[in-house]
């Protein structure tokens, strides 16, 4: 296992929807495991491949305490989500320094492929249910801060390029 150096945006990988994973091999749990240590050596509470540069559909959360409780997903989707809101201050580390409060459905049930290589639906609520989200996004090639009014979002990438995060 190995931590991997985050892409930075706007690398175009970053803005690129993913194909399905069609199976659960060794290379995918390797890669995964990779991706847990990466999260952990941030520390976050998830990261999605194409982050690393993997354009793969996979990502990791884990946004328990005590960590060591990584769920690894390929090709999640959410099924449900509830209509009420939870805002959170979210982040990304292809975008360092930045961040914004985003407003997402407070539970999800959402469904993938686990590390057997079984379909699986879980339910994750609170912050669980924003990170979930968070890394489903990057599979389909969005940021955070796409879910900003445009005003709003045309400020944030100003002050980003300002601030010299993008180059």
């Amino acid at each position: 296992m190995a931590a991997r150096p985050f892409i930075p945006y706007p690398d175009k990988r970053l803005k690129t929807a993913l194909p399905p994973v069609e199976a659960v091999t060794d290379e995918v749990r390797a890669i995964w495991d990779d991706m847990v240590e990466t999260m952990d050596a941030m520390p976050g509470y998830g990261l999605a491949a194409p982050q690393i540069g993997v354009m793969m559909q996979l990502a990791v959360v884990d946004c328990s305490n005590e960590r060591g409780r990584a769920v690894r997903m390929a090709n999640p989707r959410v099924l449900h989500a509830s209509a009420q809101p939870r805002e959170h201050e979210e982040a990304s580390p292809n975008l360092p320094t930045m961040s914004a409060v985003i407003s997402r459905p407070r539970a999800v049930t959402v469904t993938f492929m686990n590390a057997q290589g079984e379909h699986e639906e879980r339910d994750f609520v609170g912050l669980w249910a924003t990170s979930v989200q968070h890394q489903i996004d990057h599979l389909n090639g969005k940021m955070y801060f796409d879910h900003l009014k445009p005003v709003k979002r045309q400020m944030f990438l100003k002050k980003a390029k300002k601030l010299g995060v993008i180059k």
